[in-house]
């Protein structure tokens, strides 16, 4: 407890401090960047997935593939393909770019589920009476279907990012100086692991946490009351 105590003015210097700032930023932006991208690439996925006929039967089974192969694939195994695969095609490409790819891979397969579901929750005879509209598919989508499902995809969407903040620490294994990467190094260097991970695990704390707030907000905000639920009224212009 002493040497911490004695570690802790030079373990808080400014240099030190920037360096956890500058992790810390480059943590959250490759979570948000790679969650962000993977969530818009996850819905055109689903709606490839959910397109009607036969000869869409092989473009189904793409879709389905590529969601059950990368959600039992360990995010560590992810990250190691892409770095050797990107390697081979583009030798000087930054290891933050990878991490970024990686992460992109691994939300559309995870996020594609939770629109899906979303999408589904939607009452099957809405859709029909957009389509006995003339409505195409897209317009019915995007006018009928997708705003009565955020309140379905927006809080596990946003749970999903949260929870992902903290598996970004396995980019380090790569070489990312994101937090985990720059724990380590302090640790090398003397500091206590206790005073060096505590700290760490600060900062996670601190990015993940208002996330989670925002999650319980928007869960509360998008919640459609119990008696407005059968009779909420659905434009069609």
């Amino acid at each position: 407890m002493e040497r911490i105590l004695d570690q802790i003015p030079r373990f808080f210097s400014g240099p030190n401090l920037l360096l956890l700032l500058e992790s810390a930023g480059l943590t959250l932006a490759m979570t948000l960047m790679g969650c962000l991208i993977g969530f818009g690439l996850a819905f055109v996925l689903v709606y490839l997935r959910q397109t009607p006929g036969l000869w869409a039967m092989p473009l189904r089974l793409i879709c389905i593939l590529y969601v059950e192969v990368f959600r039992r694939i360990p995010f560590i195994v992810v990250v190691y393909l892409v770095l050797f695969f990107i390697q081979t095609v583009t030798p000087n490409a930054s290891l933050f770019t990878i991490a970024v790819i990686a992460i992109c891979l691994y939300a559309v397969a995870y996020t594609a589920d939770i629109i899906r579901g979303g999408l589904e929750s939607v009452p099957r005879a809405q859709v029909e009476a957009a389509e006995a509209m003339n409505l195409s598919r897209l317009q019915t989508n995007l006018r009928i279907v997708l705003p009565q499902a955020w309140p379905v995809i927006v809080p596990p969407a946003i749970a999903f990012a949260v929870s992902f903040i903290k598996d970004t620490a396995l980019v380090s294994q790569v070489g990312v100086f994101e937090l985990t990467f720059r724990g380590k190094e302090l640790n090398n260097q003397g500091y206590s692991g206790i005073l060096v991970f505590g700290t760490i695990a600060l900062c996670y704390f601190l990015m993940s946490f208002p996330l989670s707030m925002l999650g319980q907000y928007l869960e509360k905000r998008l919640a459609t009351p119990r008696g407005q639920r059968r009779t909420r009224k659905i434009w069609f212009t």
